[in-house]
């Protein structure tokens, strides 16, 4: 959102959001920070790794296939699973002042109001990242975007309801003009 708002010269010609707005909640913000700092050393099995989000996201079902944790896992060399993300992001999401989030609140509600190709704002209904009165924002923000509320999903969008994600994300591209 801030690199395409910033960059008028942006090749892009849509923008997906996932469970992010301007205004994020502090609270949401840290329990996800909490989280990923909690497993930089990753997991010893993927059944570990299953585990954790469980306890993370305890209303999301837990699956008995693992092949999804395979493909968002990478194993290392010394036999451990970590994310594909890089564990020195942490080091940048900082929460300067209470009450705060990572990010410029300012400079990504202007960033937002800049944009003005396709977006499209996915958010889990139960997510405790983006309230109703974060995604109301940002559609004030960017009028002409659309916003897609997906049930029985949280900040995990597209780990809890994967296939209506998906289709929504399919249905926005196919009616972006080439």
């Amino acid at each position: 959102m801030v690199t395409i708002g910033e960059n008028s010269s942006s090749r892009a010609r849509g923008l997906v959001l996932v469970d992010i707005a301007p205004r994020v909640e502090p609270e949401g913000v840290k329990r996800i920070l909490d989280f990923m700092g909690g497993h930089t050393n990753g997991f010893a099995s993927l059944e570990e790794a299953r585990d954790a989000i469980a306890a993370y996201n305890p209303h999301r079902k837990a699956t008995s296939s693992l092949k999804g944790l395979q493909k968002n896992l990478r194993l290392g060399k010394d036999g451990r699973y970590r994310w594909h993300w890089d564990p020195r992001f942490l080091e940048h999401a900082n929460q300067r002042l209470e009450g705060e989030a990572m990010f410029d609140y300012e400079r990504c509600k202007q960033s937002a109001a800049n944009l003005t190709l396709p977006v499209l704002l996915i958010r889990g209904m139960q997510s405790d990242v983006v309230s109703d009165e974060g995604a109301e924002e940002l559609i004030e923000l960017i009028p002409h975007a659309k916003y897609v509320q997906l049930e029985k999903a949280g900040h995990m969008v597209a780990g809890d309801r994967n296939d209506i994600f998906a289709a929504a994300v399919q249905s926005f591209v196919e009616g972006i003009e080439h």
